[in-house]
């Protein structure tokens, strides 16, 4: 079991997709299985009824994201208190979905650091890029300002921090075509090739 992760417009989605194609490796995304969770009436979604009430929550009873996301993005202390809330009910999933399965799987995390759940898995890679493209991409992405671009960069460890801690680091800050010569060098250091699908 590997885990990815990076920083907020590094690339790890594009690179753990195309390490689980050519590595013949199922792919597990924290991000979706905490949407998952927040769907009305699952375990997350009722964690947050009982702990914040109706403040999050639309006519239809689904999440208001984009005022989650802004609340996450200006209180730190929320933040950790939803963080608390949601990371056990995350990790406890991945690990039933994994369970005894003898098959690879790549799970990215993008909190993974955060969530200090980097001794769950015997290899981390990290996906880097250089902070100014970070920035433009996430401000592509997600159509926000420079600042609230920065905002929500800055809730995270600095991508150059987590790059330190990784067995293994993808510079995913030029042409696509350089970070995957890189990925399927890493698919080669991680499996052995006569398991993998050819790329």
């Amino acid at each position: 079991m590997i885990a990815i992760t990076g920083g907020m417009g590094s690339g790890k989605s594009s690179v753990a997709a195309y390490l689980c194609e050519i590595g013949g490796a199922m792919l597990l995304s924290a991000d979706l299985i905490c949407r998952q969770l927040l769907e009305p009436e699952k375990p997350g979604w009722l964690a947050m009824q009982k702990a914040f009430g109706e403040r999050f929550f639309v006519a239809d009873r689904t999440i208001d994201r984009p005022l989650l996301r802004k609340v996450l993005f200006e209180d730190h202390g929320f933040r950790r208190e939803l963080d608390a809330l949601l990371h056990p009910l995350v990790r406890n999933k991945i690990v039933s979905l994994v369970g005894k399965d003898e098959a690879k799987y790549v799970v990215e995390v993008p909190l993974l650091y955060e969530a200090h759940w980097e001794h769950d898995f015997p290899r981390v890679v990290v996906v880097y890029a250089e902070d100014a493209i970070c920035l433009q991409r996430l401000m592509l992405r997600d159509r926000i300002s420079e600042t609230e671009a920065k905002k929500a960069i800055g809730t995270q460890l600095p991508l150059s921090q987590k790059a330190l801690l990784a067995d293994h680091v993808i510079d995913n800050s030029g042409l696509w075509s350089e970070t995957c010569s890189q990925i399927l060098h890493l698919r080669n250091v991680l499996w052995d090739e006569a398991d993998c699908v050819v790329g």
